[in-house]
């Protein structure tokens, strides 16, 4: 049976993946002994690989999923739900499912966001909320939402009556509907007893270091969503997002920097971006759109960055949905 679903690449973030539970383990083992040096040095490590591992290993993962055995799929799903910190498959629902269905809308009627990670979210007479904001504001609720999840012992770490928002994403499909809880249940499970671990290596290192290091790592992505969205139009699905092109930079990221064709076919394989980029050209030239000089991380360096969400709405359809289907090769 082939294993890999899309490209043998894969087994990379596959590997980071492996390799960033294993440095975690290590830090909280040395922990005590460690210097002062050493311990800044394995706080940014954490910060680090938790932001990489969220915005490209386990976005691309919730994305197109790398095995063709739903049973390694589960157990990926799991592992990288220790080391993002949080259910990858409900990462999945509210990333895929919301995120790329309303595409960073704007305030309805009712003054509320469709996409619940709108940068539009909390902005005034519309623009967008401001930065800082926009990447602390959430976190503690988030830290709060994770906790509750993740000590929810008496439930079985099940999805709980409160999470309306998350039960509101599920398929629905009654089988499928029940494998994706069932995973949420078991990425929670993961989680839990991942903590648990860690707090017997090293009660200082999850109070010191892990926890203090995922709030800031949480803040971080937010940073990043925010400056891959900001100045564009979400009304136009060829300007809705904001990509960079750096060679480097989507080397080391596969393809992330890709962030307006990503938008265009959600479901493709990363290996794919240069080709979408390249059939949706004359479409991308015809339009108005941001581009990017720096990583979307940096985008508040970008400082003459144009303003398309404060012009006239050019309101562009998206496909349909089975071409994204097929574009994915679901």
């Amino acid at each position: 049976m082939k294993i890999w679903k899309h490209s043998k690449r894969d087994v990379i973030m596959l590997l980071l993946s492996f390799a960033q539970f294993g440095i975690m383990l290590l830090l909280a083992i040395r922990w005590e002994t460690s210097s002062l040096p050493g311990r800044a040095t394995g706080f940014a490590l954490v910060v680090f690989m938790t932001v990489y591992n969220i915005i490209v290993v386990s976005h691309l993962f919730t994305h197109a999923h790398w095995f063709n055995s739903p049973m390694l799929n589960l157990l990926l799903s799991m592992l990288n739900s220790i080391n993002i910190g949080q259910s990858v498959q409900a990462y999945e629902l509210t990333h895929v499912r919301n995120h790329h269905r309303y595409n960073n809308d704007r305030p309805g009627p009712d003054g509320e966001t469709k996409d619940a990670s709108s940068t539009f979210r909390d902005g005034v007479n519309g623009e967008h909320a401001g930065p800082m904001h926009y990447a602390f504001f959430g976190v503690v609720a988030t830290l709060l939402n994770i906790g509750r999840a993740l000590f929810a012992v008496h439930r079985l770490w099940r999805v709980g009556e409160h999470e309306q928002d998350l039960m509101t994403l599920l398929a629905k499909s009654p089988a499928k509907r029940r494998w994706e809880l069932r995973q949420v249940q078991l990425d929670r499970m993961a989680q839990f007893v991942a903590f648990c671990v860690f707090l017997a290596l090293s009660w200082q290192w999850v109070v010191l270091c892990y926890i203090p290091a995922f709030f800031l790592a949480l803040a971080l992505v937010n940073i990043q969503n925010y400056y891959e969205h900001y100045g564009a139009a979400p009304e136009n699905r060829y300007a809705n997002s904001v990509s960079y092109y750096g060679r480097v930079y989507n080397l080391l990221t596969f393809n992330d920097g890709y962030h307006q064709e990503h938008h265009i076919r959600p479901l493709t394989h990363w290996t794919q971006m240069p080709r979408v980029r390249s059939e949706f050209r004359d479409k991308l030239n015809e339009v108005e759109r941001i581009v990017s000089p720096v990583p979307a991380l940096f985008g508040a360096f970008d400082r003459n960055r144009k303003q398309l969400h404060r012009q006239r709405p050019v309101i562009v359809q998206p496909e349909p949905k089975k071409l994204y289907k097929a574009a994915a090769g679901r």
